[in-house]
């Protein structure tokens, strides 16, 4: 990964940092896996699977806390 696309976890509202979270997880998955057919081959399986959707809500959770800590939680 050679291109810069994060240059600040800084958001000015807690929505948008919750979209940012969102970008750190799905590129996470992209960096992990890189192939995109076989992520579109796998895609039915955890999205039809309770457990999957739980572990990738979790991730996106965690995303969410660095982001909010990097933003001192949006206090003015």
């Amino acid at each position: 990964m050679s291109d810069i696309w994060l240059p600040s976890l800084q958001t000015e509202t807690p929505q948008e940092g919750y979209e940012l979270a969102i970008t750190l997880s799905r590129k996470g998955v992209r960096a992990t896996q890189p192939d995109v057919e076989v992520l579109k081959k796998l895609r039915p399986e955890y999205a039809n699977s309770a457990d999957g959707l739980t572990a990738a809500s979790h991730v996106i959770a965690v995303n969410f806390q660095t982001v909010a800590a990097a933003n001192n939680y949006w206090r003015k």
